[in-house]
């Protein structure tokens, strides 16, 4: 399993504990940089950017294991025997994989809206829509959401997508590989399956939005039998978005 190097954000002092960050699908470090510069009044935050997002390498393999194996080589190449993990989504999936392999290497475990199974839903109608946006067509940003409006309702949605929208030489393009994207969605759906894995008995709080339908209590229980399961009201998938104090509270007081 080849692993690549990944790119990484860096706050706080060196001499405190570890808290490393991984994101969800489509976002990347950029989008928890507030979160992190607040995390990091109490510990060394990192946070990554996963394979195919944000700097770090595009490569056509994908998976929860693979990035696992990314987790790990970036906590052996920083030196980080052991580290607290808090991911968020996709993120959280692949915290998740990893304190199952790996659970020597694991503080305290922070899985953000996300559960350990395989879910229903499509990333199809979103990527086509990103791939079909006309980049050479397109002179502002603004432009852009216009476009994609047609296709993707939600205002917050689009914006959250379009930060993956790059202008380089006056020309706009994709930060992402959007092929690479939608030839592996449906491994970011799923997750591996854990019959012959032994539980998690360490530390681990799972942070959930009260508007959400990602909460999936039995599988967590089965996986993770000593999970604390937190529900941040009013909050949906985005929870450190919508209710970023709350959030952190939960965060710092866990860790």
């Amino acid at each position: 399993m080849k692993t690549v190097k990944l790119a990484f954000e860096e706050f706080g002092d060196a001499t405190k504990k570890p808290l490393i960050i991984l994101h969800g699908f489509f976002a990347s470090s950029r989008n928890w940089r507030q979160i992190a510069r607040k995390l990091a009044e109490q510990s060394h935050v990192y946070v990554i950017d996963m394979r195919n997002h944000g700097l770090s390498p595009h490569v056509s393999e994908m998976d929860y294991p693979t990035m696992a194996e990314d987790l790990k080589a970036f906590m052996d190449e920083h030196k980080l025997k052991t580290a607290n993990i808090l991911g968020h989504s996709m993120g959280g999936k692949v915290a998740m994989w990893f304190a199952l392999s790996e659970p020597e290497r694991v503080d305290h475990l922070i899985v953000a809206d996300i559960s350990p199974v395989s879910y229903q839903h499509s990333f199809n109608n979103t990527i086509n829509a990103l791939k079909q946006l006309p980049l050479e067509q397109i002179s502002n940003r603004k432009q852009a959401d216009d476009l994609l409006s047609a296709s993707i309702a939600e205002l917050s949605y689009r914006q959250f997508l379009l930060q993956n929208l790059q202008l380089n030489n006056g020309e706009y393009s994709w930060r992402i590989n959007l092929d690479y994207f939608y030839q592996t969605a449906d491994n970011i759906i799923a997750f591996p399956s854990v019959e012959q894995m032994q539980p998690y008995l360490g530390k681990v709080l799972f942070i959930m939005g009260g508007n959400s339908t990602y909460n999936e209590t039995d599988a967590i229980k089965k996986s993770f039998p000593t999970a604390k399961i937190l529900t941040i009201k009013e909050a949906n998938h985005w929870l450190h978005i919508d209710k970023p104090a709350e959030f952190l509270a939960a965060v710092n007081d866990f860790i």
